[in-house]
């Protein structure tokens, strides 16, 4: 016969739960493997009171997160946002527009993005382009680039 046990994780498992959640498991599992690693610890009617209060501060700020994003992509949605560059006269750009400078772009206008939210296609000529900012939760806003000539003296 199986024993079977309460735990609460410490950290989340792949196919059995997140961090903070109460599961069973058989007692073997939690012995060799859960406990040694230090990814769950037996659950007591204390540990489980702890267990929720926490979830339940953790969801709080979760939503709280969520409404901060939302807010984000709603005022980052339709930004138009101009780079000056260096191009010759056909519209080629002498060196392309990277996530990077449409990031430092975006923070000279208040947004606190990183290049590694950008998504774009790489941007070589002048012109208007569509970039997709990847925020928290899923979450996408679409920005307007104007790519305008540096004009040299």
């Amino acid at each position: 016969m199986r024993k079977i046990m309460k735990v609460i994780l410490l950290k989340n498992v792949e196919k059995l739960g997140q961090e903070g959640d109460i599961v069973e498991v058989s007692f073997g599992y939690f012995r060799n493997f859960l406990e040694p690693n230090c990814i769950a610890k037996k659950a007591d009617s204390k540990i489980i009171a702890e267990a929720r209060i926490k979830k339940e501060k953790i969801q709080k700020e979760a939503e709280m997160d969520l409404a901060k994003t939302q807010e984000l992509a709603h005022k980052l949605d339709g930004q138009v946002i101009e780079i000056k560059a260096r191009a010759s006269e056909e519209g080629t750009l002498f060196a392309g527009i990277s996530p990077a400078k449409v990031a430092g772009a975006l923070k000279e206008k208040g947004f606190d993005i990183s290049k590694n939210q950008i998504r774009a296609e790489h941007i070589k000529e002048l012109g208007e382009f569509e970039i997709t900012v990847n925020l928290a939760h899923g979450l996408e806003s679409r920005v307007i680039l104007t790519v305008t000539k540096l004009e040299e003296k």
